[in-house]
């Protein structure tokens, strides 16, 4: 089947298509990961981006949907080198594509366009699958509205507050995009769990007399998750708070500080983080936006940084009892006991 993707600066590739016919567009973003491609497709930080692997093959071991962080794919659009055409267990991505009606494409230099990535920085992008007009998809990636100005949280959000009972400590959750394995952290930790929308009140979230306030992982820009900024600003100081992903940001952004966009972000399941004794993880993330560490309020310690960019990955505020981290600490791309236990922590101060 005819593919072809298409970027702003004007650079097209043809490649083979699977799925369906049809065209998506959003921010070209490339993964590190050698596995996980399904955890990574259904994750909701990827609503508005097409997602690009960099590892050459992908699709080993088919589709297991008891690893999705959503029951739907949330990318656009899937970029690949190579799909594997005889996984180990059905269906086969190209399969799944088929039946769900979504896009993607194979057979391109991913290296290339990874590498084009990291010197110009994310680009937008179309993706059309069934035919080859690399001038069209050009001029529908030129066309896609900047991930800055996007309303993405709200299509991730849950609709409605709900409850999921646990004999122990009471966690409210804003859900701006929460990930499957964040609650199931929470559940084997018997939490009583109460999840709002992302545009809850702080009246709301002190209804169900939380023991502490969790602000989960989402897509775009942080700066648009408003209603959730305003509930920690109003809540900070009352009952402790943490935050992962776009947690961290939005915490941040509640106290004062600033968040800005990266030229190409932290997408994989092996990026380090240094802990402020120097301790070094290796850590999962997906992120586009990153809090501006010399915007710190007063009374905020940097717990994290990159080990490869210098970029803050963890910060806490002792006094407001605040804790937040960039990562995904419920994600682990390493065995499990060189992970940080940011829910044991959590847990042990309540």
């Amino acid at each position: 089947m005819k593919a072809v993707l298409g970027l702003e600066d004007g650079t097209y590739v043809l490649g083979d298509g699977f799925g369906s016919d049809g065209e998506c567009s959003g921010e070209l973003v490339f993964t590190t990961q050698m596995s996980g491609y399904m955890e990574a497709l259904t994750d909701p930080n990827y609503h508005g981006q097409i997602l690009m692997f960099t590892f050459p093959t992908i699709g080993n071991y088919g589709v297991d949907r008891r690893n999705f962080q959503h029951p739907k794919v949330w990318s656009m659009g899937c970029v690949a080198r190579e799909i594997c055409q005889a996984p180990e267990a059905q269906p086969s991505i190209m399969d799944y594509f088929e039946e769900q009606g979504l896009l993607g494409i194979q057979g391109v230099d991913t290296r290339m366009l990874t590498i084009k990535t990291r010197r110009e920085g994310t680009l937008r992008a179309a993706l059309v699958v069934g035919d080859d007009n690399g001038a069209y998809a050009v001029d529908r990636a030129r066309k896609v509205t900047p991930i800055s100005d996007q309303e993405l949280i709200p299509a991730v959000s849950c609709r409605n507050p709900y409850h999921i009972k646990g004999g122990g400590k009471r966690i409210a959750v804003i859900d701006l995009g929460i990930r499957k394995n964040v609650i199931l952290s929470f559940k084997r930790r018997n939490a009583d769990i109460h999840v709002f929308p992302h545009n809850t009140t702080a009246d709301q979230v002190e209804g169900c007399r939380p023991d502490a306030l969790f602000i989960s992982n989402g897509p775009g820009d942080p700066v648009r998750a408003k209603d959730a900024i305003r509930c920690v600003s109003d809540l900070a100081g009352t009952l402790p708070i943490y935050g992962i992903c776009m947690g961290i940001q939005v915490c941040c952004l509640a106290l004062g500080g600033l968040t800005y966009k990266m030229k190409f972000g932290h997408r994989g399941s092996n990026q380090p983080v240094r802990y402020k004794d120097g301790s070094v993880y290796i850590t999962t993330q997906n992120h586009g936006f990153a809090v501006a560490a010399d915007s710190l309020p007063e009374g905020c310690g940097v717990l994290y940084t990159n080990v490869n960019d210098g970029t803050l990955e963890g910060f806490e505020n002792r006094y407001l009892d605040i804790t937040c981290v960039q990562f995904h600490p419920e994600a682990h791309g390493v065995p499990q006991d060189s992970g940080i236990p940011f829910f044991d922590i959590m847990f042990g101060r309540l």
